[in-house]
């Protein structure tokens, strides 16, 4: 399902080895920082800097035995280190390390995220400057609408992108704390100026207050941004499906050399790649349902949260960073036929400037009422018989009674509809 691509920056940060080697900094500062307070000799956390070692497969044995990753973690290190062993963990919790420890992987998931969708602004806003001018009909509840250009559909889905590119940098920063606060978060066994030490350290903030864990809101925060970003990933490659359809046929996504579309039909062009990314939008918001279950724990702490999180995390950062990847190729081998979406754009034979004929008529002094019900006449008939919409106006008698050939005329003028796109542009920077 993962193209290979994207496995190498994702998989190393989810990998066990980079997991415990986060472990193992946190308990070197704590040691540090003990050292710098007199609780343990000056030359200790040097000595244990230089020596601490950990083996996969030892802690993999002693879980077996343990059932419990941390004590297993801290018994292999303990054992690379001889009598300095007894400082590593002096006075935490399991979830002083853990915790901290995955804030530091998902600040690292995210930072590798908000790479991807730097690049994908920069596509989109080449692409919305690339068709700022492409005519095509803009359509509401699947119907024509007005005139658009594809340039200003692909600004809108670059301000969105923009969006979740600041959401996910709030969760980023909600994420970025730690806590070396003990087992129920007082303190007692753990000065509070060693976390301040440690998070300092790590880059992150000292959580105000803590119970044993940080608290579940933030993480939820986390996989909401994670999970809006793949509902817009969703919404732009709908589009794209739905203009690739063989009726329609405006936009497609690439189609490579030797790619088949199907194995009884050789014609077929699917939008398999769009069709991917509306599938594992699903999953990221799934994951997000699970995530805000987290929120409400019992008392201090429970570990219903624990088993959760190491499926939905790792997935949905990995999904995310995949899918942003998935949909910037898309976008730069699309494929667009702006002859095609002229002819589309004409085919309702003028009805696309409905509302201009709506407007003038008003401005010649109709009711809003009667100009509505000439305008709509004409229109109707032009669907049903398909007529030209301008030629059935001009034979309307209400129609021409308030407007001459040259005014309606007028109405019909796509620059007239599109007049303001330049100032929308302007707003976004583009």
């Amino acid at each position: 399902m993962i193209d290979r691509y994207t496995l190498p920056e994702m998989a190393r940060i989810w990998a066990p080895e980079n997991r415990y080697r986060k472990w193992l900094e946190i308990e070197i500062l704590v040691c540090e920082a003990w050292a710098r307070k007199g609780k343990i000799p000056t030359e200790v956390p040097e000595r244990i800097r230089q020596r601490a070692s950990f083996d996969l497969e030892r802690i993999r044995v002693l879980e077996e035995q343990t059932r419990h990753d941390v004590i297993a973690f801290v018994r292999s290190v303990s054992e690379s280190l001889g009598d300095d062993g007894k400082y590593i963990h002096y006075g935490l919790t399991s979830y002083d390390v853990v915790d901290t420890a995955l804030s530091l992987l998902m600040k690292e998931a995210a930072e590798a995220i908000l790479a991807e969708l730097e690049i994908l602004l920069l596509v989109l806003k080449e692409k919305a400057r690339e068709y700022k001018h492409t005519l095509m009909a803009g359509r509401t509840h699947g119907v024509h609408a007005e005139p658009i250009t594809f340039g200003l559909k692909m600004a809108l889905w670059l301000a969105e992108s923009h969006r979740n590119l600041l959401r996910l940098k709030r969760a980023r920063e909600s994420i970025s704390v730690g806590k070396i606060s003990g087992a129920v978060g007082t303190y007692a066994h753990v000065d509070p100026w060693v976390e301040r030490y440690v998070c300092d350290r790590l880059g992150l903030k000292p959580a105000a207050v803590s119970t044993q864990i940080l608290q579940r809101d933030r993480h939820a925060h986390y996989l909401s941004a994670l999970a809006i970003l793949g509902s817009s990933l969703d919404k732009f490659a709908t589009e794209i499906r739905g203009l690739q359809r063989t009726e329609v046929r405006e936009v497609e996504e690439p189609f490579q050399a030797g790619q088949k579309g199907s194995s009884a039909m050789p014609h077929k062009r699917n939008p398999v790649l769009s069709e991917q990314l509306s599938g594992l939008s699903r999953v990221l918001r799934g994951n997000l349902v699970a995530a805000l279950e987290n929120i409400p724990l019992w008392h201090e702490r429970d570990i219903s949260n624990s088993s959760v999180e190491r499926i939905i995390i790792p997935d949905s950062t990995t999904l995310a960073h995949y899918m942003v990847r998935s949909f910037t190729k898309i976008l730069r081998g699309m494929r667009v036929y702006p002859e095609r979406m002229r002819a589309n754009l004409e085919s309702t034979h003028g009805l696309v400037f409905s509302e201009r004929v709506l407007l003038a008529l008003i401005d010649a002094g109709l009711s809003r009422e009667a100009a509505y019900d000439a305008v709509q006449e004409s229109a109707m008939k032009a669907w049903e018989e398909g007529a030209d919409f301008k030629q059935l106006l001009l034979t309307n008698p209400t129609v021409s009674r308030h407007l001459t050939p040259e005014i309606l005329e007028q109405c019909f003028d796509y620059q007239y509809q599109l007049r303001h796109i330049d100032e929308v542009f302007d707003r976004l920077g583009i």
